[in-house]
């Protein structure tokens, strides 16, 4: 029996991005012992890429918003298949926990007279987005590490859990290694937070960091927890496309919040051949009228690039697929435009987008106060992940706990911009309170050693074996696949050819070898991230099969309008006993009434 370097916690957090680090804030402030483990460095979560602005409806810049509009906004744009207790909690504490975010140092923006700036972005029917220029996500990290790193908080950075661990149905531990020299460790706990983010390394195009493979919701899933929503993938409508070593990477919402329009090849901003008939009133019908509103004008319409994420995705495809894209494969995004309206339009864009300026300009040479950008969808955001209890954040499974992109409920089949900002914090602090509370009320549980040895002989598995299959190449074809059969529009046919190879790659996975040793080798860290892609892959692909319709972020052409036999249910998956993936259809808990009255009156 080998004898790994134990630690000990009430609580243990995995994952070091917003979520996570609100998490162990809120579980250290209630005094217990926080173990913090991160895949990468603490402060290169995901969520420093979050540019445009963090929802929360403070009403600083049109007093008519509250925490009214912002749920009917949030449900709406999820198509009303959001958990709605999670869309009102939301909705309602997201401006405290922007005020937190203020009091604990966050510089934001500010309006004239000294308030907290709001910026337009899709989907939200007032200016909404607290902002720090387009570096909110890295303002709101540095303020949430200066903050915990007061808290006693104990962290394991570049660390990867392999399996969480059970006594009985509880969570009681989890098992990994550290990165650099390969060591296996344990970590016990009385409860657990699983904050990993997201899956966006599934496919091929994303804005996505290495780090997002999907491992929290398999580790979940592993131990028994449900994942719902799994379909619902969002596509960033505008993410770079040349030069091709930056393709993906993201280029924020703010920049149409601040007034950037969508052209195709000829020039036409094609946005306006596509308005929703529920968004005709709101929308400006020509140029002059969207710009008026992005310069914070009341009455002035909303310009249609800032309709869902999910139609302006959809209507950039189809300008490609109809042969009036850009020469690289995407549209035009021009912010440049505006020195017609606007005096000293270059120092304006330099100020408010100054990120976009230094991207394109040390990137592809190209200057945004000059040029139009080229951008086209980028794999994104997961609106699916780990079920949770709308209010305390655990999963089925007791003592495990999940906030952030992980966890799923709130977005329903479509995401707003600035609504995952909030959702960290909302829903982190949550996740560590409770959590907290659940380590108070329980004692440390038993390890089962045989399950550590099963999982330590499958880690060092790969070098083992003759090499057969390449990780790297494998990881490659996943995301190929997935990209070309499960991506923005979808059909049954390809879906279906997806899972078939989906079950081949699983069989290449096992046969893959690595060389050399446990240090310092990221070919055997790849080959580890492998099941935790191909078990996601293969749960968005069973889920948009089983959701025969078309709403919000899944779009299948065999089935292109919304089905009312869907309308009110999520897609929940889970292991069977004999290791098969199991779907089923599970209606949606009942709207009280005071809360349809809410959407009603903002209808």
């Amino acid at each position: 029996m080998a004898d790994y370097e134990t630690f000990q916690h009430d609580v243990l957090v995995i994952g070091a991005g917003g979520a996570g680090l609100r998490a162990a804030i809120e579980a250290s402030a209630a005094g217990v012992s926080v173990g913090l483990v991160c895949k990468s460095l603490l402060g290169k979560a995901h969520t420093v890429m979050a540019e445009g602005g963090i929802a929360a409806a403070l009403g600083n810049v049109d007093d008519r918003d509250n925490w009214k509009v912002h749920f009917a906004d949030t449900m709406r744009g999820g198509q009303y298949v959001n958990q709605w207790r999670m869309a009102e909690l939301h909705a309602k504490e997201a401006p405290d926990r922007v005020r937190e975010l203020e009091a604990w140092g966050a510089v934001f923006d500010r309006t004239k007279d000294g308030r907290i700036l709001q910026r337009n972005f899709g989907g939200h029917k007032y200016p909404r987005l607290a902002h720090v220029g387009d570096r909110t996500g890295l303002e709101m990290i540095r303020t949430l590490q200066d903050h915990g790193v007061h808290q006693g908080i104990e962290v394991y950075m570049e660390h990867t859990i392999l399996a969480l661990l059970k006594d009985g149905e509880r969570v009681v531990g989890a098992f990994g290694y550290e990165r650099e020299r390969g060591r296996f460790r344990i970590f016990r706990a009385k409860a657990i937070v699983l904050a990993t983010g997201g899956i966006g390394r599934a496919y091929k195009i994303t804005s996505n960091s290495w780090e997002s493979t999907g491992d929290g919701l398999a580790l979940a899933y592993e131990a028994g927890a449900e994942l719902i929503d799994m379909e619902f993938v969002q596509f960033h409508p505008t993410g770079m496309i040349w030069p091709p070593s930056v393709m993906g990477i993201l280029v924020t919402e703010g920049v149409r919040g601040e007034g950037g329009i969508l052209t195709n090849s000829e020039g036409k901003r094609f946005m306006f051949d596509s308005i929703p008939e529920n968004y005709r009133t709101q929308t400006a019908d020509n140029s002059e009228e969207g710009w008026r509103y992005c310069l914070g004008d009341k009455e002035a319409r909303r310009p249609p690039e800032l309709l869902t994420r999910d139609h302006v995705a959809r209507c950039i495809v189809r300008e490609i697929k109809e042969g009036r894209g850009s020469p690289h494969g995407g549209v035009y995004l021009d912010i440049a435009w505006i020195k017609e309206k606007m005096p000293n339009s270059a120092e304006h864009i330099k100020r408010k987008l100054p990120s976009m300026y230094h991207q394109f300009k040390q990137l592809a040479d190209i200057d945004i106060t000059e040029q139009s950008m080229e951008v086209g969808p980028t794999t994104h955001y997961a609106m699916g992940g780990i079920h949770v209890d709308p209010d305390i954040q655990m999963s089925r499974v007791p003592g495990l706990f999940a906030a952030g992109e992980c966890a799923a409920g709130i977005n329903g089949a479509n995401r707003l911009g600035g609504n995952s900002l909030s959702d960290i914090v909302v829903f982190g602090k949550r996740a560590g309170e409770f959590a907290a509370k659940f380590a108070k009320e329980n004692s440390l549980g038993q390890i089962d050693h045989g399950k550590l040895e099963i999982v330590a002989r499958e880690g060092v598995a790969p070098f083992e074996r003759n090499g057969a299959e390449n990780p790297y190449q494998v990881q490659k074809d996943l995301q190929e696949m997935m990209q070309d059969l499960v991506g923005i529009v979808r059909n049954e046919n390809e879906m279906r050819s997806a899972l078939g190879k989906i079950d081949n790659l699983k069989s290449r996975a096992a046969k893959v070898g690595v060389t050399g040793n446990r240090e310092f080798n990221p070919g055997w860290h790849t080959t580890l991230d492998l099941e935790n892609l191909l078990t996601v892959s293969e749960a968005i692909a069973r889920a948009a099969l089983e959701r025969k319709e078309s709403r919000g972020a899944q779009f299948r052409e065999d089935y292109p309008n919304k089905d009312e036999r869907f309308a009110k249910v999520n897609t929940m998956i889970s292991k069977a006993p004999d290791g098969s993936m199991q779907i089923r259809l599970e209606p949606l808990p009942e709207m009280p009434d005071y809360l349809k009255q809410v959407i009603e009156e903002m209808k």
